[in-house]
């Protein structure tokens, strides 16, 4: 007890026994008990003492000596005396005007004390206790009281009810609202009057609920040896019935806590509630059981405690019960629904708070719960959500922090305390009818976790169904649990009923002397360590040490408790009505919206991300423009973006970094989340507008970084008119990258491993861009020549690359204008100087080794007359599909048949002069395209010169033009400019400028690198666009993986099956 109530007790039992008469010698005993009952031996003196001087000094102030008084006051001299009446009549005036002035400076100074409601009831309580222990109950002494109390508890309905139970009898208070009667006499129960029969009692119990105050207090009115938590009752002594008390009759009955509670509040309008789990087992992916034959049968009203050593099944008891995973065998029925089988029915009846912490810590205390709260209630007004944001955290006591970041564990702005209310309080704001717990005292200090254990039983006292497993609770937090699971290694359940009971039991099964003893005799303090010291007792081996061997397997415990309990606990009373539901989802789109809010606000409240992600792009886009930019130009000495030659590389670095800044934003976005997420699918919260609000803040994050970027980085190489083209490419590569992110931050559990991933995925986007090694030069396995790698087409930084690169030598400034003819031209000149002369060169080989008849010369001349009718074929179906060629392309009718003619067993050395002239016909044509596309050239290039304000070729080249690129897309410095490959030609040269005329099918989209277009389901489109398509296309693919998450799912798989392989090989072994 307090020192403040103590002080407070002392000087109210002298204001007590201050009138009439002063102290009698049974009211002197009755301090002198009770101090003796609260206080250590050594402490018992003092107070007496204090006692003793602060009623002399009550005398010295009021003017009456006590020994005057109690003389004349003696029983029939009070008539006799008129004029002593009168002093002591103006005396107690005088007392009683400055008694208010006694409690409001000495006693209960309303700006000094300390004292809480339940303090000063006690204080309240004691006194009317007082003036019953003698029964001097006289009208100036219960006007003292009567004063005290309207400054003690200022309420006098409290006072009534207070000072009838303890003056009244049993029959006297029958039918008030707030007493409960024990008893052996049948009295029917009505809506007002509250009893309970029990055969052979003497005498009646007799219960007060003060409910404001949460306190209840009992007394006996008979002579039997009842104990109350192990102690002997005195006879109408009144005693406070706290959290976990048992009282225990001669005859053996036992009245529990729960039990009184259950009987005040049976009347109460509360929600029914059955909730019936039998024989649960629970086996785990690797086949071990988890648990095994747990049964558990509640109802509403009651805080249930589950115990049990490090891996006995605490936590998957728990998962099971609340829903989270599915049981082996049994059922969980909540008011008969199967919590398992019927999710949608149970849907938002049940909350769940995970050990695990899982606040925003960007976000204030009330943006926390305001958001969660957000997601549950959909039809809640902005104020009613404030409201009930609002009355939670006063009613947890967080008020006050509400506007607190609340940090994480390293750097802390609220407490331990206050964060596990946070935590309770995003379920409680549900009321959901059922709730679990996993250890909410974890790292709490002790205070905190009686606070948040006080919590909850005012929640059971509502009405609720609570389960909580904790580990190693304080005495006060074990007797505060209407009933215990204690669970033993391997998940066997050993022992369910009330707590105190537990020690009984286990000391019992031990044979332990005082085995009816479940508490201290002396401070009524419980220790649960007891039952695990039993339940794991070791043997001790013939030199008096212990050994590793139990005395009682878990198995040996589990058989005891189905012998013991078996007939104890049966399934709850099913109630058929459907529990009521605490959540009303938003739609899909509202919730997308509300996270996306919440998501932003978390971000926007971390400065260091903020400017760490808007300044990463402008800085990286500075050194590396400003590193490339150097003196290029050979006439004047200074810059010239023409003659830049690192052009091609900072097209590749732009979609590196694009990459990476996607990748690293997104990273984590999904691991730190993890906990959270569990939470909300919990609660049937729609993954895809969980995910849809990632993409929404990543991908507007994405694009301002990639503008930055460009419009920086353009500017210091005077890349002109290329902005938007830059970043659309940027944009679609850091998105994809995003996604990309997002799928390893689901699929892995540590965020070491997701950064070490990510170089993993960065280097082959470099090895396979198709810019540092050739596609034509990479191994067999994985190259084709004249195409690009199935493997590279994978690869998200080859089609961004291409994508910039074409783009930017077709439709720059200086080269849109002619493109189409430099196209004409290259085609031509292909034709007419490179694939004419390969044409030539190959007959000439055939001819010189027509006549030899050895096989190897057999086996070239057949190649060879292939390879020249393949290409006479190709040729002309290429051909034949430009514009040109149906206008101006010869007829040649006498080379109808040259192909047919170029046959192993056709051929003859006339069919080779033959093609000689097909051939030199051919060349002629194109000589005479490459003239035509030329002039045209020419011809634009003068008018522009001429009609267009401010043209100038030479200074549009220098501005808009790069060699380096041009050159790359060109392929301008390859030696072989054609090269026979699979039975025809291909060409080396000029990619840029062949379009896929001749696709193998509709779904044929395969092409050279850097080439003008694409051809897919017939029809062409050009490189920028159709390689953003794709791009977009292999992220909504990635989405998808996402969503289902594939890559974790098959990451798991293999894993299992690794180590699986890997044991059964040590096995063998």
């Amino acid at each position: 007890m307090s020192e403040e109530v103590l002080d407070a007790l002392t000087k109210v039992f002298a204001i007590t026994t201050l009138q009439d008469g002063g102290t009698s010698p049974k009211e002197q005993s009755f301090v002198e008990e009770y101090f003796q009952e609260v206080l250590a031996q050594d402490a018992i003196a003092g107070y007496i003492a204090k006692y003793k001087e602060y009623y002399e000094k009550l005398w010295a102030d009021f003017g009456i000596r006590v020994a005057e008084n109690e003389k004349e006051i003696q029983p029939g001299e009070e008539e006799g005396a008129p004029k002593k009446i009168t002093d002591e009549e103006r005396a107690f005036q005088k007392f009683s005007v400055k008694l208010g002035g006694l409690f409001r400076k000495e006693i209960a100074p309303e700006k000094e004390s300390k004292l809480v409601l339940s303090q000063k009831i006690l204080i309240l309580v004691r006194m009317l206790e007082l003036l019953a222990s003698d029964n001097r109950i006289t009208k100036r002494r219960l006007e003292v009281v009567e004063t005290s109390a309207e400054y003690l508890v200022k309420d006098k309905k409290l006072y009534k009810v207070t000072s009838d139970f303890v003056f009244k009898t049993a029959q006297e208070l029958i039918g008030q609202e707030n007493i409960l009667t024990v008893s052996s006499v049948y009295i029917p129960r009505t809506d007002t009057i509250k009893h309970i029969q029990v055969e052979r009692l003497d005498g009646e119990m007799i219960f007060l609920r003060l409910p404001d105050a949460n306190m209840y207090f009992v007394k006996y009115t008979g002579n039997e040896n009842i104990k109350l938590n192990d102690f002997l009752m005195k006879p109408n002594k009144i005693y406070q019935f706290t959290s976990g008390s048992i009282i225990r009759t001669q005859a053996g009955n036992a009245f529990y806590f729960s039990d009184i509670i259950a009987n005040f509040t049976s009347g109460q309008q509360r929600q029914k509630l059955s909730f019936n789990a039998v024989e649960i087992e629970y086996k785990f992916k690797n086949g071990n059981l988890g648990l095994r034959g747990v049964t558990v049968a509640e109802g509403a009203g009651n805080l249930i405690g589950i115990m049990g050593a490090s891996g006995a099944g605490k936590t998957t008891l728990l998962n099971v019960l609340a829903g989270l995973e599915k049981p082996s065998k049994g059922q969980v029925l909540l008011n008969g629904i199967d919590i398992h089988g019927e999710t949608g029915e149970a849907q938002g009846v049940i909350g769940y708070v995970a050990q695990d912490d899982l606040l925003i810590e960007e976000l204030t205390v009330y943006q926390n719960l305001y958001y969660n709260t957000k997601l549950c209630f959909k039809s809640f007004s902005e104020k009613e959500l404030d409201e009930r944001v609002m009355k939670t955290l006063e009613d947890l006591g967080l008020a006050h922090i509400k506007h607190l970041k609340v940090g994480n564990v390293l750097n802390k702005t609220i407490s331990g305390g206050q964060r596990k209310r946070l935590n309770i309080a995003l379920e409680l704001i549900r009321e959901p009818a059922v709730m679990f717990l996993d250890e909410p005292t974890s790292g709490l200090s002790s205070k905190d976790s009686e606070n948040v254990l006080d919590l909850l039983k005012e929640l059971s006292a509502k009405g609720k169904l609570i389960f909580v497993v904790i580990h190693q609770p304080s005495s006060d937090i074990f007797k505060m649990f209407n009933k215990l699971i204690i669970l033993d290694t391997g998940g066997y359940q050993a022992f369910y009923g009330n707590p105190v009971d537990a020690v009984m039991y286990f000391k019992k099964q031990d044979n332990q002397l005082k085995a009816d003893e479940g508490q201290c005799p002396s401070c009524g303090n419980v220790n649960p360590e007891q039952i695990f010291d039993i339940i794991e007792a070791r043997t001790i081996d013939e030199q008096g040490k212990y050994t590793n061997q139990r005395k009682k397997t878990a198995i040996q415990w589990n058989e005891l408790f189905n012998k013991n309990f078996s007939d104890k606990v049966r399934a709850v009373e099913e109630h058929k009505e459907k529990p009521p539901k605490a959540l009303d989802l938003p739609n899909k789109i509202k919730q997308t919206v509300i996270f996306t809010v919440r998501d932003f606000l978390a971000k926007a409240g971390n400065r260091q991300y903020v400017a760490i992600n808007l300044l990463e792009a402008p800085l990286l886009a500075f050194l590396l423009a400003f590193i490339i930019r150097f003196e290029n130009d050979p006439l004047t000495r200074g810059y010239t973006y023409r003659y830049n030659d690192n052009m091609p590389a900072y097209i590749l670095i732009c979609v590196l970094v694009a990459l990476f800044m996607g990748l690293t934003v997104s990273a984590e976005e999904i691991i730190k989340d993890r906990k959270i997420q569990r939470r909300e699918s919990f609660l049937n919260l729609s993954r895809h507008s969980y995910l849809s609000s990632k993409l929404i803040i990543l991908f507007t994050l994405s694009a301002i970084q990639t503008l930055s970027f460009v419009v920086i980085g353009n500017a210091i190489l005077e890349i002109k008119s290329m902005n938007m083209l830059y970043w659309f490419v940027l944009f679609t590569v850091s998105c994809f990258a995003n996604i990309l992110g997002l799928n390893i931050s689901a699929t892995f559990n540590s965020v070491v491993t997701i950064y070490i991933t990510i170089p993993l995925l960065l280097i082959p986007q470099m090895i396979l861009s198709g810019v540092i090694f050739n596609f034509d030069k990479l191994n067999q396995l994985v190259s084709d020549r004249g195409q690009v790698p199935i493997l590279a087409d994978l690869m998200v930084s080859r089609w961004g690359f291409e994508a910039i690169a074409v783009e930017q030598y077709k439709n720059n400034l200086y080269q849109k204008p002619y493109f189409e003819f430099e196209k004409e031209e290259s085609i031509a000149d292909y034709r007419r100087n490179f694939w004419v002369d390969a044409m030539r060169n190959t007959l000439t080989k055939t001819n010189n080794l027509f006549n030899n008849q050895s096989d190897s010369a057999k086996r070239i001349v057949k190649s060879n007359l292939d390879l020249l009718a393949n290409e006479v074929r190709r040729e002309k179906l290429i051909d034949a599909q430009t514009a040109y060629s149906k206008a101006n392309r010869p007829k040649l009718y006498q080379y109808a048949n040259i192909a047919a003619d170029l046959a192993v067993g056709r051929y003859t050395p006339e069919t080779g002069e033959k093609l000689k002239g097909y051939l030199d016909s051919v060349s002629n044509y194109y000589r005479d395209r490459f003239t035509a596309a030329n002039k045209l050239k020419n011809d634009n290039q003068e008018y522009r010169e001429q009609q267009v304000k401010g043209y100038k070729l030479d200074v549009y080249k220098n501005k808009y033009f790069n060699e380096s690129l041009s050159d790359l897309v060109r392929n301008a410095n390859i030696r072989d400019k054609v090269l026979e490959y699979r039975g025809g030609f291909l060409q080396q040269i000029d990619p840029i400028f062949q379009d896929p005329l001749l696709p193998a099918n509709a779904l044929d989209y395969r092409t050279q690198f850097l080439a003008p277009s694409k051809h897919l389901f017939g029809i062409r489109f050009g490189t920028y666009y159709f390689n953003i398509a794709v791009m977009w296309a292999m992220s909504i693919i990635l989405y998808f993986t996402l969503y289902y998450e594939t890559f974790k799912k098959g990451f798991n798989i293999s894993l299992t099956s690794l180590f699986s392989k890997k044991n059964k090989s040590k096995v063998k072994k």
